[in-house]
C-alpha cells in the first residue's frame, strides 16, 4: 500500500513573497489575519486574509544629503513628505529634471518638516507636472518658503540667462528649472498647521510636529498611518538641530515609534568642540592684517543669523575690528523680522534685546548692482551671501573675485555635499569652475565645524537615546555612504536596533 502524504496547497500569494518567507514571517507585515487550517482527507488546505498595508517610496536623500521627499501610502491615498531639490553632482541635479516615478496628480497631499531648499525646492516643479492638493507647513516655514522658493526660482533664472550669454549649456536656449511666477503660484496652495500640536490631514494621516532645533520653524514629525484599523507611528526626523547652541532651541527627544526615518549627515563624525568666537576672531584678525576679504558662503536662514551674533559679540568686546560687513542676500532682513514674529521658535530674547544682525558697518545689499560694487571694494572686508555650498547665487560672484587673492580667506561654516563648490575647496582643490572658467585657488581656506546646523554623530545618537523602546526598522537617509554607514554600525554598537539604508526609489511596505 502506497504510503499516505500531505500536501500544502497555498493560493497565490502577493508578488516578491515566497511561501518560506511567508512561514518565516507568520504572515508579518504582509499578510493580516488569520491563517485557517483545515485537514480533510490528509490534505491541508491554508487559506489565506489578504489586506493591503502603508508603505513607504524613498524618492530622494536616499544615499546622499539632498532632495528629500518620502511617499507615504494608505488606503489608496498618497502623502509626501518633505519635496525637496537634489544639489551636489551633475548626476544628482539631473534627477530634478526628471519625471517622478509617481504621477503628481495622484498625490494627495505634502507634508514639510521645514523651509531649506533640499526640502521644499521640488514643489514648483511638482506643481507644473500635475500636483494641485494643499502643501501643509507650520507658520515660520510657509513664511520662509515665501522668501526661499521664489529666491531660487530666480538663482534659476539668473543662471540660465548667464548661460545663455555664455554659451555654457547643452540647450539650446538654456531653461530654469521653474519660473518666478511658478514658485509664488506653489505659495497659494500652503495651508498652515500648528507648529506643535497634533493635526489631522485626513482619515489615513495624521501629525505631531516636534521642534527640530535646525533651522527656524524646522520640525520632526510623528505621523500615525491608519490602514483597515490599524495605526502605525513614523517618525520622520526632518533634519536636526544641535545643543546648547546660541538662538535655536534643542530638539525635543522622541519617545516611540514603529518605524523611524532618521537622517545622517554628519553620521560619520562630530563636530569640533573648539570656542567658535575664537576661531572666528582669529580668522577675521589674521586676514584683516594681509589686507584680505573674508569670504563666507552661507545659507540666508539661521546661518547668516549665526554669523552675525557672533560678529556683534567680538565687536562688542574688541576683540576684531570693526570692518565692513556685507550681507549679500535680499532676504536677510526679511528673515530677522521673522524672528520678532516667531519669538517662540528660538531664545534669542533670552541672550539679548538686540537683533542678530545690529554689527558694526552692516551693509545690506538687495540688488544686483550694489552686490556688484562690492568687487571694487580693495581694503579688509567681511563678505556673507549664499549658497552656502557655493552651488549657486551670488557667492559665486565673489569667489571669482576674491579666489584668486592670496590675501583673502573662505570660511566654510556649513555641511558641503560632494559635487558642490564648497567640497571641492574643502579638499584643496586648487581650481574651482565658476561661470565655465578654471578660476585658481589661492586665497586661504578654512572651516569652522561648530557653526553647523546639523547634529553631530554624538547628538544623532543622543536624541536616538530618547525613544523608550527600539523602532521595529529604523531607515536612514540624508546622508552620504560613508556616513550613513558609520551611523548605522554606531546604532547598532550603541543600541542594537535593526536598521537599513533604503535605496533611492525603494518602496518598503510598513
Amino acid at each position: 500500500m502506497a504510503s499516505r502524504r500531505s500536501w500544502v496547497r497555498i493560493p497565490s500569494a502577493p508578488p516578491k513573497y515566497s511561501l518560506y518567507g511567508l512561514a518565516k514571517r507568520q504572515a508579518r507585515r504582509v499578510l493580516l489575519g488569520q491563517i485557517l487550517l483545515k485537514i480533510s482527507q490528509g490534505l491541508v488546505m491554508i487559506h489565506l486574509q489578504w489586506r493591503p498595508m502603508p508603505k513607504i517610496t524613498f524618492l530622494g536623500a536616499a544615499g546622499t544629503v539632498t532632495g528629500s521627499k518620502y511617499l507615504v501610502e494608505a488606503e489608496g491615498k498618497r502623502l509626501l513628505v518633505d519635496c525637496g531639490l537634489f544639489e551636489g553632482s551633475k548626476q544628482l541635479r539631473q534627477r530634478n529634471w526628471d519625471r517622478l516615478t509617481v504621477d503628481p496628480a495622484t498625490i494627495d497631499w505634502v507634508l514639510l518638516t521645514h523651509a531649506h531648499i533640499d526640502h521644499t525646492g521640488y514643489l514648483p516643479r511638482l506643481m507644473r507636472n500635475g500636483y494641485h492638493g494643499p502643501i501643509y507647513a507650520n507658520p515660520a516655514t510657509r513664511e520662509l518658503c515665501e522668501l526661499l522658493l521664489p529666491d531660487s526660482a530666480h538663482l534659476q533664472e539668473e543662471d540660465a540667462r548667464f548661460a545663455a550669454k555664455k554659451g555654457h549649456t547643452e540647450h539650446k536656449p538654456p531653461l530654469p528649472l521653474y519660473t518666478v511666477p511658478e514658485a509664488q503660484q506653489v505659495l497659494t496652495q500652503f495651508k498652515e498647521i500648528p507648529s506643535n500640536d497634533p493635526f489631522t490631514i485626513s482619515p489615513q494621516f495624521s501629525v505631531k510636529p516636534h521642534d527640530a532645533g535646525h533651522i527656524l520653524g524646522a520640525t520632526w514629525l510623528e505621523l500615525t498611518i491608519t490602514e483597515n484599523g490599524r495605526q502605525t507611528l513614523v517618525v520622520f526626523s526632518g533634519d536636526l538641530g544641535r545643543y546648547n547652541q546660541p538662538i535655536l532651541v534643542d530638539p525635543e527627544a522622541p519617545t516611540v515609534a514603529d518605524y523611524l526615518l532618521c537622517e545622517s549627515t554628519y553620521g560619520d563624525r562630530d563636530h569640533p568642540v573648539g570656542s567658535v568666537a575664537d576661531e572666528l576672531a582669529n580668522i577675521i584678525n589674521t586676514t584683516a592684517k594681509r589686507g584680505g576679504a573674508i569670504v563666507i558662503p552661507a545659507f540666508a536662514v539661521d546661518r547668516t543669523q549665526m554669523l552675525m551674533y557672533y560678529l556683534r559679540e567680538l565687536q562688542d568686546k574688541q576683540r576684531i575690528p570693526k570692518l565692513p560687513v556685507y550681507v549679500d542676500s535680499p532676504m536677510a532682513i526679511d528673515v530677522t523680522e521673522m524672528y520678532i514674529r516667531h519669538h517662540n521658535d528660538h531664545d534669542l530674547q533670552k541672550q539679548t534685546s538686540l537683533d542678530p544682525l545690529n554689527a558694526g558697518q552692516v551693509h545690506m545689499t538687495r540688488t544686483v548692482e550694489d552686490s556688484k560694487k562690492i568687487n571694487d571694494v580693495t581694503s579688509p572686508c567681511i563678505i556673507i551671501s549664499a549658497s552656502g555650498m557655493i552651488t549657486g547665487g551670488r557667492v559665486l560672484h565673489h569667489l571669482a573675485r576674491r579666489l584668486p587673492d592670496s590675501r583673502s580667506s573662505v570660511l566654510l561654516v556649513g555641511y558641503q555635499a560632494e559635487g558642490s563648490g564648497g567640497h571641492a575647496l574643502l579638499n584643496g582643490a586648487k581650481y574651482l569652475r565658476l561661470y565655465g572658467e578654471e578660476v585658481p585657488v589661492r586665497a586661504q581656506v578654512y572651516e569652522i565645524g561648530q557653526l553647523s546646523a546639523h547634529a553631530g554623530k554624538c547628538e544623532l545618537l543622543e536624541w536616538l537615546g530618547g525613544f523608550k523602546a527600539p523602532p521595529k526598522q529604523t531607515f536612514l537617509v540624508h546622508g552620504e555612504p560613508v556616513a550613513l554607514n558609520s551611523l548605522r554600525d554606531a546604532i547598532a554598537a550603541k543600541y542594537r536596533w535593526p536598521v537599513t539604508i533604503p535605496e533611492y526609489l525603494q518602496t518598503i511596505q510598513l
